[in-house]
């Protein structure tokens, strides 16, 4: 039985829950003043004197880094998809992953010839069809970094020709159902091959 209720007390809404109005979207933070604090082949650190919305004054850390490709090599007729393992010195670990990369000196280029590049040179791979599925930032807290997802299909087997960064490096083909295992069981914990992969399924690709 359904408990009776106060007079002034209306019933709890079990359905759909109301969106909440947001208020209007006030103007960005403004840039007073920037400086380099640091800077190599691959990356610029700056730090940014700032003022916000509302008057107040702070500072923000951005990192400065290229766009980059991400590929899923996949086989249709067989049901895999290529992954390679290397070490990651920041956190001192070797993980499987998508095929990755960027051209730093050449920012410039297409990001579909980096992605034929990148896939060829980390897997031997040579994709007939390359597929643009779309771009996602990496972690907009802190930097503009963007990459480009890329889904390689009709793919024929060459040989790779691995960078000095690059020399640890392993291919190897896994059945699709493998890699989602590998995602959630925490093997593969590289957010960008799980977020590339997530888009590739959610536009119905794979």
């Amino acid at each position: 039985m359904r408990p009776e209720l106060p007079d002034n007390k209306a019933p709890e809404h079990v359905g759909e829950p109301e969106l909440a109005e947001h208020a209007p979207v006030k103007a960005g933070i403004r840039t007073i003043d920037s400086r380099v604090v640091y800077e190599n082949r691959w990356m610029r650190v700056r730090e940014d004197a700032i003022e916000r919305p509302d008057g107040s004054r702070g500072i923000y850390g951005v990192v400065e880094k290229p766009d980059f490709v991400a590929i899923a090599a996949i086989d249709r007729a067989r049901g895999l998809i290529h992954l390679v393992e290397q070490y990651r010195y920041p956190v001192a670990s070797r993980h499987w992953e998508l095929p990755q990369g960027s051209w730093e000196t050449r920012p410039d280029v297409p990001p579909e010839e980096v992605a034929r590049a990148e896939l060829s040179e980390e897997t031997g791979i040579v994709a007939a069809k390359m597929t643009k599925v779309g771009d996602l930032f990496l972690a907009y807290g802190y930097s503009a970094q963007r990459y480009h997802v890329f889904l390689a299909e009709d793919l024929k087997q060459g040989a790779t020709a691995l960078e000095a960064e690059e020399a640890d490096l392993i291919s190897r083909a896994f059945p699709l159902a493998d890699v989602d295992a590998m995602i959630a069981n925490g093997v593969i914990r590289d957010a960008t091959t799980v977020a590339a992969l997530g888009l590739i399924r959610l536009k119905g690709l794979l």
